[in-house]
């Protein structure tokens, strides 16, 4: 987690640097945004293991750092949940499984932009697994599990992509993304939870603070 805030702050200051020394006619722009996470999960392996999408809360602040008149850098923190619902039947009696992992998100992205409206962005994420929460209701009532990891069964550092388009409107940035992992969740190989790596698509509506 320190090593992805680090590698962050090295980027950002670069960008800066780099505006500085290139004159740049855009100003850097510090904001903020919320809104949806839809969520699922898929198998590295392409194993069997169907799993329905959930929706999610998003937020957090971005950064907006022009290099030039069509590049820039945007660094971002936000906290996304992110997770995936399953149903079935064990021993005759129906279940729903739900999962809800809460990640804080650091995407650090390149942004292209042709127009003043439109905003391509990619780059890499860095996610930190904060905490779990799993809720199974069958027939014998509903089973909630909390779980804070201290084991390295679960991976708590993910590293990941993002893909996405921004549309500004002065000071209002409406967001589309989609982002998945490139690592298994089982940190070790060891986790008896299926081994799975968490896909999002994400719709936010930011306002720029200046």
């Amino acid at each position: 987690m320190k090593k992805a805030l680090l590698i962050t702050t090295a980027f950002a200051l670069f960008a800066i640097s780099s505006y500085g020394q290139n004159g740049g006619t855009n100003s850097i722009h510090l904001g903020a945004k919320m809104g949806l996470n839809y969520s699922n999960i898929y198998d590295s392996k392409n194993d069997e293991y169907d799993a329905n999408g959930k929706f999610g809360f998003a937020a957090g602040g971005f950064l907006a750092i022009p290099i030039g008149r069509f590049l820039g850098i945007q660094p971002e923190v936000m906290y996304s949940q992110k997770g995936y619902k399953q149903s079935g039947s064990f021993l005759g009696s129906n279940y729903d499984f739900t999962r809800t992992s809460h990640y804080l998100d650091i995407p650090l992205l390149v942004s292209i932009k042709p127009t003043s409206v439109l905003t391509f962005q990619f780059g890499p994420q860095f996610s930190y697994l904060m905490r779990q929460k799993t809720t199974i209701n069958s027939g014998l009532g509903t089973v909630i599990n909390d779980d804070e990891f201290d084991n390295d069964n679960i991976r708590k550092n993910t590293l990941g992509a993002v893909v996405g388009v921004d549309f500004n409107f002065d000071k209002v940035v409406f967001g589309t993304r989609a982002g998945w992992d490139l690592q298994n969740n089982n940190g070790d190989g060891s986790s008896t939870n299926p081994r799975y790596k968490n896909v999002v698509v994400q719709a936010t509506l930011g306002f720029r603070i200046f």
